[in-house]
């Protein structure tokens, strides 16, 4: 089916061998660097301290074929999207796609780095991938190669610098791991981060969730007050943001919302991307309902006030959500908000349809309005993430491509 807009991916990923970037580690940490072993079978397994072997998982697919592929044992170079800027255009092209929101690895990045017990070790590899993405890689087609800086997890002094660094080297946007404090819960320390990033005018990603797992697990909140009633389940947070309704980046949300850092910063939009939306409805209405049942209790024994809103008003104006192959989330795209969904490819990993996600969009889009359609394949993500310059670089192609 031809558009009349170009289509892009809010969400792929830039599966790559360190030896791309490793040389801009400083020397004395760079032994400590992730580093990619070909091992006798053909396969590929990163290496890094702190953890055992990693063999390369599920997600190095790359369009192999499902009747070729299998979760396990793959490889870099027999996988497409891990090879050099000029290579990943052309897959673009071969996709329909005009552009991509480049988050980092699954394989080995940001989780796979903080392995790295040493922190300066660990800073100057997070500042080296992100040199080279911005210097290296992304500046071959700044307008269809859209690289996310990566932020350390090491505090808010360390993810400002970095953040400020991200911008000076021309990077759109950055994507968030953890809490800015590192901790597993919204802390007062993060507000510097936030304002922050509001004052920086940059765009702010979290892939999936926030890490929560060794040090960050525990706790969901800090509650004003210390009850038996805010353990366990996580008082209110853990109620309204129950797992029943509630999942991954849903989780996060409630606690942001519950900080109150969405009416200290009104402005402050979070795309928490690879959620899918099928489930958002539910939830949104789960949210409100469990809220309205809870709050009374939670205030004189958790010290939480009365939010001005219920839990749903914020959602829908503070959070965007990413999804792939979701037609369900598409029919229920209303309960959300149609300017709050961007969809992704999430190539080269297994959830994506390359070369062909030109078909999954006429499937999950079929019967949608043209509008709606492009809001949530282009222009949501165009406004997010502040792409207005690269439009005209994408039509101009478009057309050259149908003349």
């Amino acid at each position: 089916m031809e558009r009349s807009f170009p289509v892009i991916s809010g969400d792929s990923h830039l599966e790559i061998d360190s030896q791309n970037w490793i040389d801009r580690v400083p020397e004395r940490y760079r032994d400590r660097a992730p580093r990619l072993l070909h091992l006798p079978d053909g396969t590929d397994a990163w290496l890094v301290e702190g953890t055992p072997l990693r063999r390369n998982s599920g997600d190095l697919y790359g369009g192999k074929g499902r009747d070729k592929w299998h979760p396990g044992g793959q490889s870099y170079l027999e996988t497409p999207g891990t090879g050099p800027a000029s290579q990943r255009v052309k897959e673009q092209d071969q996709d329909g796609v005009s552009a991509e929101v480049l988050f980092p690895g699954q394989q080995a990045g940001p989780r796979l780095w903080r392995c790295i017990a040493d922190d300066d070790a660990y800073k100057a590899v997070v500042q080296a991938y992100n040199s080279w993405l911005a210097e290296d890689y992304c500046s071959e087609v700044p307008e269809r190669l859209i690289g996310l800086g990566v932020l350390p997890w090491t505090g808010v002094d360390d993810c400002i610098a970095e953040m400020e660094r991200c911008a000076k080297l021309g990077l759109k946007a950055v994507v968030l791991g953890v809490f800015p404090s590192g901790r597993g819960y919204p802390t007062p320390a993060d507000d510097e981060f936030w304002a922050a990033a509001v004052d920086m005018q940059i765009p702010v990603t979290v892939h999936v969730q926030f890490d929560r797992s060794g040090p960050r697990g525990g706790k969901l909140f800090d509650y004003p007050k210390q009850s038996e009633f805010g353990r366990g389940d996580g008082g209110i947070v853990g109620q309204v943001g129950n797992d029943k309704f509630c999942r991954l980046g849903g989780v996060n949300a409630v606690q942001l919302l519950f900080s109150g850092l969405f009416d200290r910063f009104p402005t402050l939009r979070i795309d928490f991307a690879e959620n899918q939306s099928g489930w958002l409805a539910h939830f949104y209405e789960q949210a409100d309902e469990r809220y309205e049942r809870h709050w009374p209790w939670a205030e004189p024994h958790l010290g939480i006030q009365h939010l001005e809103r219920i839990p749903s008003e914020y959602l829908r104006e503070h959070c965007l959500w990413g999804f792939q192959g979701d037609r369900v989330g598409v029919e229920n795209r209303y309960h959300v908000g149609v300017d709050r969904l961007i969809w992704a490819s999430d190539f080269p990993h297994q959830e994506s349809n390359w070369p062909e996600s030109m078909k999954q969009i006429d499937r999950i889009f079929a019967g949608v309005p043209e509008e709606e359609t492009y809001r949530m394949v282009c222009g949501n993500a165009v406004e997010f993430f502040q792409l207005q310059d690269c439009v005209p670089v994408w039509e101009a192609a478009s057309e050259g491509t149908r003349a």
